[in-house]
This record gives structure tokens, C-alpha cells and sequence, in this order.
């Protein structure tokens, strides 16, 4: 069985605790009916706890939840909240023995990974604290491997983040062994030698219509744009809806890039169009690709957002290996043409765009005010020798209408 779940907590043994997502409205719910039941401070009376009875504890932020007794030490009890995983020592005020919601099981599951053996037979602290620090509160995807022999017990999963497998992930950073040799080669992150390639993205048949935003602007006709998944799903292709599944999938994975991005080695081989991940000046890592280097000392690298088009100039040390799950997704900026016009005859404005000197600046900032952050559409003329396409405005007309007006460009036939 394979399904959705949040990581709810990571337990001092390694326990990963899950909350399957299909649970989460039920548990949402009788969250609601403890709160309406139970009000107010805790059994402030003297009580005799036993070990395993159940409770309801006010957490520190207030509010109730089902819990177990785990042991019991003078004033002070140690609780497991038993639909989170967690426990916690709290004092006996907080308390509230019950044997309300005891028919309705814990929502959350402990688990262990399959075949998968921790260094020195158990999990070493800085291990624990790793699991919590990369997957509390995160959707992950489960696949159960084994049930437990007692109810109680763990279930064995392998579990999968952003494509990539835990389990051989703990095992490169040295803090387990996975018998499971085949997938240490599928979490394929340090594979830098094959020159592996992006796909590229499907089109819409000329003629089609279809929503975009423009992403980059080499020049007032080449801009680069993405299919934009924003539009309403019954009016979307089918080539816009794998778009948009693809961005959706694609974001996640990078998501989870980001978190591990310190434990991929740098970039040792720098071919041309060698795909890589790439620190951008916001401070997040992104898929690109090597141009070429502009400087040898120090090293520095120009490269492409191949989601974007934007490019940037990079030391190495802002270069990383790219995991290859992350090739899977076709690049999502096409870089296209734009038809109708064409740089104006009699543009007198002196500062010109240096690398395409035959548009002004103006007519570049100007074209930038047309399409940034607007919705707008698209339709394709001619695939190739390169994709030329319509680009029209939110108002439906061409957005290169008002660089004609300004007299910054020509209508061309």
C-alpha cells in the first residue's frame, strides 16, 4: 500500500510517527469535540496515576489532546500524545484522567524503515535530531513494506521525499546501512558523470490559445515563458494540465532540495549544458545549467534558471550536483519569439540594450511594463527553425501595440 502522510514527530529510538492525510479530517473533528469537552485547568485534586491509563494533557499551546501515561515520577508524569507520537513530561495540574475517545484508535502510526540498520544498532542522537530537523510537519509518501507482529508495534515502511529514498539518503550521510543495495543507486544524487540532459517542455499545437506568464525578457521579441497553470482545469489542454502537475510535482521535490542542498557534493566537471542546482541571490537553489565560464581566477560560471531563462554569473561554491530525480521534470521556461514587430527605424533614444544593440532601453522597460505580473496568452505560429508565437495582453490585444504607439517599434509583415 502507498499513501500521502505527515510526519508528526520523530522519537528519541527513531521512531518516525505518521499521521496518513486520509486521517486528518476525522482527527480534525474529534480535536473540536475534546476542546467542547474539556474546558478549564486540569485535575487539580490528588490522583493515583497509573502507568499506560489515559488522559487528556493541555498542551503549551492550550489546547487538549488524547494521551497515555508513560511513567510516573513524584509530581511530574511523562505523557505520549498519542495522536502526535510525541512525549513530553508534564506537571499533574495539566492532567485530566478520562475514558472518553478510548474506543477511536490513534490516529498517528509509529513507524521504523524496511531493512534499514541504524550505526552501532541504534539511532545515534545527531541521526534523531537530523530525521526531526528534515521531516516534522512534512508530506511525505509511505509504502508499507511489513506489518508488525503485535497491533502495537511499528509498521516498516519505506518512506520517499521530493522522489528521494530516506533510507538510502541516511545511508550516504553515514548514519545507517540499507541492505537494500539497488536503492542506494536509485536515490542516483551523486551520478555528475553520465551528462545527463533536461527534457524539454510540451507545446500546444499552433494555432491553440493558451495562458503564460513571461518569465525573462532577452530583448523586446525574445522572452522566455512558462505555461501558466493558474487557468481554470476545464478549459485547460491536456498539455497545460501535465504543465501545471509537473510544476506542482517539480516545486515539491525543490522544496526538498533546498533542505538537503548542504550534503550535495559541488560541481567538479564543468561541461557546457551540464544540468546542476544553483543558489540564486534570494538565497534558494534552483535547476540550471552551465554556459560557460567567464573567469578563471577566481572560478566564476555563467549559468541559466533553465525554469526561468534568467541567467547569473556564480562562484563554484554556489554550484551543486544535481540529484537526477530532479531530471525527470521537463525545464519549464521555453524561450520563443515574438511576431509582429520589429526595433523602430527612427528610435533616437542613444542608450541601447548592449548585446542586441538595434533595440533602445526603452523600448526593453517599456515591453517589461507590458507583460510582468500580467495574465496573459498566448498562441503559436511556427515551431520552427525557432518557436515564434502571438503574446496577448489581459485586454486581448498584442502586447507589442504600445511600443508601436510610442514609436520604439514597426509593425513587421
Amino acid at each position: 500500500k502507498v499513501f500521502q502522510a505527515v510526519v508528526s514527530c520523530i522519537g528519541g529510538d527513531g521512531t518516525i510517527y505518521i499521521i496518513p492525510k486520509s486521517f486528518e479530517t476525522a482527527l480534525t473533528k474529534l480535536m473540536a469535540e475534546i476542546q467542547n469537552t474539556f474546558k478549564g485547568l486540569g485535575l487539580l485534586i490528588p490522583y493515583c496515576w497509573k502507568k499506560g491509563e489515559a488522559c487528556v494533557v493541555r498542551g503549551s499551546d492550550t489546547v487538549w489532546y488524547r494521551a497515555k501515561i508513560v511513567e510516573v515520577s513524584g509530581s511530574t508524569l511523562q505523557v505520549q500524545y498519542i495522536d502526535r507520537g510525541y512525549i513530553e513530561s508534564i506537571p499533574q495540574c495539566h492532567l485530566y484522567p478520562t475514558t472518553f475517545y478510548t474506543g477511536i484508535p490513534p490516529f498517528c502510526i509509529p513507524c521504523q524503515l524496511y531493512k534499514t540498520l541504524p550505526i552501532g544498532n541504534f539511532w545515534q542522537q545527531d541521526a534523531v535530531d537530523y530525521l526531526q530537523e528534515l521531516l516534522k510537519n512534512e508530506e511525505v509518501e509511505i509504502h508499507v513494506e511489513e506489518l508488525p507482529e503485535n497491533p502495537w508495534g511499528k509498521l516498516s515502511i519505506s518512506l520517499y521525499f521530493g522522489g528521494m529514498s530516506l533510507s538510502s539518503f541516511m545511508a550516504y550521510q553515514k548514519y545507517c546501512v540499507a541492505e537494500d543495495c539497488q536503492d542506494i543507486q536509485k536515490l542516483g544524487v551523486f551520478q555528475g558523470d553520465l551528462s545527463p540532459s533536461y527534457l524539454l517542455q510540451p507545446l500546444p499545437s499552433p494555432g491553440e490559445t493558451f495562458p503564460v506568464t513571461v518569465t525573462h525578457l532577452v530583448s523586446p521579441k525574445e522572452v522566455y515563458i512558462c505555461l501558466d497553470s493558474s487557468g481554470s482545469v476545464t478549459k485547460r489542454s491536456a498539455t497545460d494540465r501535465a504543465a501545471s502537475h509537473d510544476s506542482e510535482s517539480l516545486n515539491k521535490a525543490l522544496k526538498w532540495c533546498n533542505k538537503i542542498v548542504k550534503t550535495l557534493p559541488h560541481l567538479t566537471n564543468f561541461k557546457k549544458e551540464l544540468p546542476c542546482l544553483a543558489e540564486y541571490v534570494d538565497g534558494l537553489w534552483y535547476r540550471a545549467k552551465l554556459l560557460s565560464i567567464t573567469q578563471l581566477v577566481p572560478v566564476q560560471i555563467l549559468v541559466q534558471f533553465v525554469d526561468y531563462g534568467t541567467y547569473l554569473v556564480a562562484p563554484t561554491s554556489r554550484l551543486r550536483h544535481i540529484p537526477c530525480h530532479l531530471l525527470k521534470y521537463p525545464v519549464q521556461a521555453v524561450r520563443v519569439l515574438l511576431a509582429g514587430f520589429k526595433p523602430a527605424s527612427d528610435d533616437k533614444n542613444v542608450e541601447r540594450i548592449p548585446y542586441s544593440p538595434e533595440w533602445s532601453l526603452k523600448a526593453l522597460w517599456t515591453m517589461v511594463d507590458c507583460v510582468e505580473g500580467k495574465r496573459l496568452s498566448a498562441s503559436i505560429l511556427t515551431l520552427s527553425p525557432e518557436v515564434t508565437i502571438s503574446l496577448y495582453g489581459d485586454d486581448k490585444n498584442l502586447v507589442h501595440l504600445k511600443l508601436i504607439e510610442m514609436g520604439l517599434a514597426e509593425l513587421d509583415e
